[in-house]
Formats: C-alpha cells, structure tokens, sequence
C-alpha cells in the first residue's frame, strides 16, 4: 500500500465479507472526521453491537477531538491514523466510513472495496463522472454493500411523499421543481494565501488535487465552493434534492440538460462556484428544474429548500419539515382533495445508518441509497455543473455514458489527478 493509487495495489489480499448475525458486533473505521463524517458516525455508534476501531484524518486537531468524543460514547478509544491506507489494512474492521471531501472519495472507496470492506460514503458519490462510473463499478465487482449518504430516501415523510406522487392523484406531472436557498451560507471574504497551520498534512488533503499554497478558505467546510474539491450547492443540497426530483419519478435519465447563473450576488467573494444557478433537465414526459441561491432563504411555496411535484390537478411540496398537497383549481372548487401538512420525525440519518447495517448483517445491497442509486443522482448533478461551466445545451448519452458530439463538455467528465496519485482502474 506504499504507492497510490488503486492500480498499484493490486496485490493487497481481498476479504471476504459474510453474513453478520443480529448479535456480532459490526466495528468501523472513520475516513475523514469533521463535519458530516462524525455525524455519520455517531448515527453509526447509535446502532446496536457497533464499534469504532480506527479514526483517520490529516488535521490532527480534529483527529484528537473526534478521538476524545468517540471514547465517551463508546468507552473505548479508537486508534488515530493520518493516512486512510493504513486503516483499511486493519482486518478487524468491516465497514469504512467516508466522510472526506468529495474529491477524497473515490480511492479511499474503490480501495475499501478491494479490501473486502462495506462502505457508506458521503455523498455526492464522486467528483466526476469518471469517479463515479469506477465507483459503480468497483462496488458491483466486489459485491461490496454500499450506503451514500442521500438520507432523505430513508426519512419516512419524504418516501410517502413518493408513494402519493405515485398513486397518480395529482394527475399527469409535468415538471419537478427542485430548489434550495439557504441563508446562512455566506459569501467567502477573499483571504490571503498562508503558511499550513500545526499538525495538518496538507499535502494528503490536497492528494489528487492540483498542488496548491494553503489558504482557508479552501479548507474544511469551504472546500466545497471550489472545483478541485466539490460542485457547489449542486452537488452539496443539490444531490439530496435532485435525488427526490428523480425517485418520484421514477429514477430516470435526462435526454438534454442546460443552465444558466454564476456568481451574481458575490461576484468579489473567494468562491469558484455559482451563487445562483438554474439547470433545466429534460425527460421523456416532463421537466425538472434546479434552481439554487446562496445568502438568501427566498424558495418556492414559503420554503428556503425542497421537491415540487407539479401535476394537473395538484402540487405536492416536500421539504425536511414535511409534506402538502396544493390543489390545483377550475371554476372556484379544487379539482383533488388539499392533503395539510404531514410532519417528518427528523430521524432520516439514524434510519439511513440501520438501513446500511440491516444490508451489511444480509449482504443485502439493494439499500435506500444504493450505489446505482447514488451514481445516478451524482452524475445528474454533475452534468448540471458542466452545462453550466460550457455554456452548452448537453445532449447525454446514457449508455455510453458520454455528451454527444461535444468534445469540449467531455474534458469536464473525467478528472486529472496529480502525481503520484493515480485515478484507480477497476
């Protein structure tokens, strides 16, 4: 495991998973430990017979933190490790946690996989669309159980609101709008360049990414407003909502996707990414916008964030705090029965962690927010953001898992990584 990259490693013996019993003790390995991979993990310790073994990330700042509070839910401390490879070297642990940033998630899963562990990744899946398409494939090819951390499509509001999409009471939906305005992202103050702070291995950070001088503002949570390191709203709430837009209707594929925005509040802020973005993708019989601003909570229907299903004879409109329907109306009366708000539980992530280790204990792999699942919602974001960064109306080839006769759009699929970090072959 001294070399990168996932074709070098080739000769790293596979585990074999097996069934787990309700009584054995399931025992992960956190890759990446701030932000939403500790909640992953204390979602993960909340499970019955769970354990953690090993806690890694390149800022020992966190690493201790993560370490310390991992000890007093547990009552044993977990091992530190700053370079993932060694975690997954540790036969006792079954499952990865991958909460890194996105760029940081393709090897550490495809190598997971070839280490015969399960894995429940953050989402998006990949930061690219090659990245995915090498995910998708390293998870079928190992049999690997795989969880990303879509929540939403273990929260029981949001599925019935599915369930009433799909019952065809709101009569034939001709487009899905998909929004998300939040406030309390603000702008990205410009920041000068600076010397890496004690005990961060940026280079590891930085890993595939291109080689850069430290600065802030591209580090922890804001990493993800820069293209090295993520795709923005789109890709960050974009992948949760997008991914609703697409399961109520079925999971489809886009035929064309366009967008239009960019940096439209901030235009001096440090960030790379839109502030204000709208993509419009087109499906055999509908619509479905995507429609994102930052520093302001102005949404559809009242809500900073959510799904609407907009039928002929209703809208119905989901977010975290739940659902309703909207008739639509003729001549004065409402032409299908007004559904009042139906309250979520707020218990998504917890019920998306027992989904994943309900699969881990059967080997069942169809989970809620399965590696097709998951492929499927990233690249959709991802071709949003390459609409948009082309200027281009992209026309996508699913099968072939191209943009049709548009060489410039294509560069935008598949990532460089930098030396010696390799893209893994599978």
């Amino acid at each position: 495991m001294a070399t990168a990259g996932v074709g070098l490693v080739a000769g790293m013996p596979m585990a074999m998973n097996s069934c787990k019993g309700a009584n054995e003790k399931i025992v992960c390995g956190l890759i990446g430990a701030n932000g939403m991979g500790w909640a992953n993990l204390n979602a993960f310790l909340k499970q019955k017979n769970t354990e953690c073994a090993a806690i890694c990330d390149v800022d020992e700042n966190v690493l201790n933190r993560r370490i310390a509070d991992a000890e007093k839910i547990q009552g044993k401390k977990p091992i530190g490790i700053k370079d993932y490879r060694k975690l997954l070297e540790m036969p006792e642990i079954d499952v990865v946690i991958i909460g890194t940033p996105d760029h940081w998630h393709c090897l550490p899963m495809v190598e997971a996989c070839l280490a015969g562990k399960d894995v429940y990744c953050e989402k998006p899946l990949g930061n690219s669309i090659e990245e995915i398409n090498i995910m998708e494939k390293a998870a079928n090819k190992y049999n690997t159980v795989v969880q990303v951390g879509m929540w939403q499509r273990s929260d029981p509001h949001w599925r019935d609101a599915v369930e009433f999409v799909k019952s065809g009471k709101l009569g034939k939906v001709r487009t899905v709008r998909t929004w998300a305005y939040q406030g309390w992202m603000e702008p990205v103050p410009v920041r000068p360049d600076e010397p890496v702070p004690e005990g961060v291995d940026y280079d590891m950070w930085l890993g595939p990414a291109a080689a850069r001088p430290f600065n802030r503002n591209r580090f922890h949570f804001n990493f993800r407003w820069f293209y090295d390191y993520a795709g923005g709203l789109m890709t960050d709430w974009g992948v949760h909502i997008i991914d609703y837009g697409l399961f109520g209707m079925g999971d489809p594929v886009p035929k064309s996707i366009m967008a239009m925005g960019g940096k439209m509040a901030y235009p001096d802020d440090a960030a790379e990414t839109p502030d204000t973005l709208q993509a419009l993708y087109e499906f055999d019989g509908h619509t479905m916008l995507w429609d994102h601003g930052t520093g302001i909570d102005g949404g559809y229907f009242g809500r900073n964030h959510g799904v609407g299903y907009v039928g002929n004879n209703g809208t119905l409109v989901v977010d975290r705090g739940g659902w309703e329907v909207i008739p639509e109306k003729k001549k004065g009366k409402d032409l299908m029965e007004r559904v009042e708000l139906q309250k979520g539980t707020g218990k998504g992530l917890d019920l998306h962690m027992e989904n994943f280790l309900d699969g881990v204990r059967t080997r069942n792999r169809d989970l809620n927010a399965n590696i097709a699942v998951a492929a499927n919602t990233a690249r959709v974001a991802h071709l949003g953001n390459i609409a948009h960064r082309t200027g281009h109306r992209l026309y996508w080839d699913a099968e072939a898992r191209q943009i049709i006769d548009d060489d410039e759009a294509n560069k935008y699929l598949v990532p460089t990584y930098r030396a010696p970090w390799k893209l893994p072959i599978v």
